[in-house]
């Protein structure tokens, strides 16, 4: 079977290691590479997949949205959120789908043992992955999904997708929260933030679950000071395979080893480690 990740730039992506690693552990050969795709050249590279059969496809920056008009068909995922993190290829039909909330739902219950349902949520950013995330706790069961932003537009956007059950908050709101999400660049390596932490943890309760999806450094400044207070601190390399997993699950029908490929995303490839 052959797949492959595209973006641009992307050939540093730990993508092809942690898909790799997920078919040696069942037994399949998987072909998977990353290749890089200017903007300009999107339309060639998505009918090039078509033509030639390759069976999956992971999208990343800058394709997630644009890829979108190439394809013949979209899951309910993709087409609230408004971007596609992988395609399936069935006999040259193209359908995109968004596995990132999924993926982050998948990497809390299966790696830690987390369940979202009748839980009070707060996600702290509004961009792609925070919209993924927040459409996945509503959909899963949580009581509240709260949207912490500075962007009130960009806040309040990111809650119609998660229906009823969302609403635009402030840091006033940590205190009555189960799980708290970072899904914000702060405390990513190599940015202006790379010290800072999106909030005060010493005002959440002793019970709270904080998740920070970064994942260069595996531990942030933000799960660095939710560990010395002793909460319970879940980091990046959770979603990320579990997003990964959920793709792996479309392309092979069978059960992704999310274990195994943890291990994988551990490994830093050379080059920019941010990209998924």
């Amino acid at each position: 079977m052959r797949a492959g990740v595209i973006g641009y730039p992307v050939l540093h992506s730990r993508s092809p290691a942690i898909h790799e690693a997920a078919a040696r552990a069942i037994g399949l050969h998987l072909d998977y590479r990353a290749i890089s795709v200017a903007p300009a050249d999107l339309a060639e590279a998505i009918t090039t997949m078509r033509r030639t059969g390759m069976r999956g496809m992971s999208v990343t920056m800058p394709h997630k949205h644009n890829v979108m008009e190439f394809l013949d068909e979209l899951t309910p995922a993709a087409v609230e959120l408004g971007a596609v993190n992988h395609i399936t290829n069935t006999n040259g039909h193209l359908v995109g789908n968004n596995t990132d909330g999924e993926g982050f739902l998948l990497g809390l219950s299966a790696a830690h043992g987390i369940d979202v349902a009748e839980q009070h949520i707060g996600v702290v950013g509004a961009g792609g992955a925070a919209r993924a995330i927040v459409r996945a706790c509503a959909l899963a069961g949580a009581s509240q999904v709260l949207v912490i932003a500075r962007n009130p537009q960009r806040a309040a956007d990111a809650v119609v997708v998660g229906q009823e059950v969302a609403a635009v908050a402030t840091f006033d709101v940590l205190e009555q929260l189960d799980i708290v999400v970072n899904a914000t660049p702060v405390g990513m390596s190599g940015t202006t933030a790379a010290n800072d932490t999106p909030f005060d943890v010493s005002l959440l309760d002793e019970g709270a679950v904080v998740v920070d999806i970064v994942y260069e450094p595996l531990e942030t400044p933000l799960l660095r000071a939710a560990r010395e207070r002793g909460l319970t601190a879940v980091d990046g390399l959770s979603m990320l395979a579990g997003q990964a997993a959920a793709q792996f699950e479309w392309w092979t029908g069978q059960p992704a080893p999310l274990d195994v490929m943890i291990a994988a995303a551990k490994v830093v490839p050379s080059g920019n480690p941010s990209t998924p």
